[in-house]
């Protein structure tokens, strides 16, 4: 088989700021060792995440320049509309200006004080916006996600006879709706059979719960199960994710993600009462209900966006680049979380330096290691993220698993760029034992990751 190739050509280009490791190692002390607090510009290759960093086509940014910017009733909307509805299928469109904004607006109309929410596994905003309106936000990942290293094609299902078991234990009054996020991105970017689907749709329907769809990755899900899914090979990756969506009541998305776009998103429904409820809402905090948040330029190039995130020559030369980094580290024996997912590679960083303890944030001291060796900027998933503090006692709590997470933008980085990053992931890699951990000196009350500071308890890049 011949090398997969991207299947684009660069028409403008973006200068990459090279800098030494003297300057990366005062940079990252500068920023109280917390990659989200760099200068852009003082990163070489940013994996950080690949939410809204995607490079768009020559055709959204035609699309761009059609961009109607009337406040109400523009153009843009209905062409972004048609867009959604025609794949999506949902009979309310509520724009929003990211997936978070969705977020919010949703579980402010459906959730209650003591309400419980189930997921495969929450993201770190989802997760905020429920706890934000006092219910309480339930991991139920397959028994297959705790295990990083074994491959299995849908480490993303939710765990059926856990939800079934919560339902059963809180009442059915309780859960207002049941999630489920595609692809699953703190469980490792692992893709969501229709198999779980239509078994946790069954298990919805039987109690009256509406069931949702973190829909960020939508399309890489899609074309995973193509891939990996007994009787869908022969089937478009629209029909796929058609078949998803006709399962659900409604969805989030951000536009950020498998829309192709640098801002934007939205929240779809079936629900007419709900509807009006999030539309009222949305005119309060967002914009009216024609641009909610976005320009029209930016509507536009979601809408197009949406058409070119199907195309199988894309999905497979986006597959193909995640795949060839995780498996370039992998056989090196770095582990990692295995099948490599759709949109990132994600190292396990408990088994990457066993002798840190979790309390003491492996997966930071990865992050820091990356930046200094090679100006990579990753993300932590692991206690950083996801562990408790408590801020009576000052406890912590660490979190299921550890991970780092490389994430790779839409249409950025080419061939060279991942080789580099494997080298010197690899470097780290070779003087892993010489690493130790870190301490939070300081941090928020909410997403603390985003904001905390750090203080190594060794010498980084050492």
């Amino acid at each position: 088989m011949r090398t997969i190739i991207e299947p684009f050509k660069i028409k403008a280009v973006e200068p990459i700021r090279l800098t030494t490791r003297a300057e990366r190692t005062d940079k990252l002390r500068h920023a109280g060792y917390n990659v989200f607090l760099l200068h852009a510009d003082d990163v070489l290759i940013d994996l950080l995440t690949d939410s809204g960093t995607a490079a768009m086509s020559a055709e959204q940014w035609a699309a761009v320049m059609r961009g109607d910017e009337a406040y109400a009733g523009s153009r843009s909307w209905y062409r972004f509309e048609a867009a959604v509805k025609d794949l999506f299928g949902f009979r309310h469109v509520i724009p929003t200006h990211q997936g978070r904004a969705a977020e919010r607006i949703l579980f402010s109309t459906v959730c209650r004080p003591g309400d419980v929410v189930p997921n495969n596994t929450h993201f770190d905003t989802t997760r905020a916006n429920i706890e934000a309106v006092g219910a309480q936000a339930v991991d139920l990942p397959c028994p297959e996600a705790r295990r990083t290293q074994e491959p299995h094609p849908f480490k993303g299902d939710m765990d059926v006879t856990g939800l079934e078991r919560l339902i059963a234990e809180v009442g059915a009054e309780r859960v207002p709706l049941v999630m489920l996020t595609v692809t699953n991105n703190s469980g490792g970017g692992q893709p969501v059979s229709l198999a779980n689907l239509r078994a946790v749709r069954a298990l919805c329907g039987r109690h009256g719960i509406p069931l949702y769809l973190d829909a960020c990755r939508f399309a890489e899900n899609a074309f995973l199960i193509k891939l990996r899914e007994p009787g869908y090979a022969d089937h478009s990756v629209r029909q796929i994710a058609r078949e998803m969506f006709s399962l659900a009541d409604g969805c989030t998305f951000s536009a950020k993600k498998d829309g192709l776009a640098n801002i934007g998103g939205f929240l779809a429904t079936n629900d007419d009462r709900l509807a009006e409820q999030e539309k009222d809402l949305l005119i309060l905090t967002e914009g009216f209900p024609t641009y909610g948040g976005m320009a029209g330029r930016d509507l536009d190039a979601i809408a197009v966006g949406l058409r070119e995130v199907l195309e199988e020559d894309y999905l497979t030369y986006r597959l193909a680049s995640v795949r060839y980094l995780g498996e370039h580290i992998a056989r090196a024996g770095v582990p990692i979380v295995q099948p490599p997912g759709g949109h990132a590679v994600y190292i396990d960083a408990a088994a990457f330096l066993p002798h840190v303890p979790p309390l003491q944030l492996p997966g930071q001291a990865l992050v820091a290691e990356l930046y200094v060796e090679g100006g990579i900027r990753a993300v932590e998933i692991g206690t950083v993220m996801f562990g408790r503090h408590d801020p009576e006692t000052g406890a912590e709590t660490a979190a299921p698993m550890e991970l780092v997470r490389l994430a790779m933008p839409r249409r950025v980085y080419t061939q060279s760029h991942v080789d580099y990053v494997v080298e010197a992931i690899l470097e780290v890699w070779q003087r892993r034992e010489g690493m130790g951990g870190f301490r939070i000196v300081r941090q928020a009350a909410v997403l603390r990751h985003f904001t905390a500071r750090f203080e190594p308890l060794y010498s980084v890049g050492g």
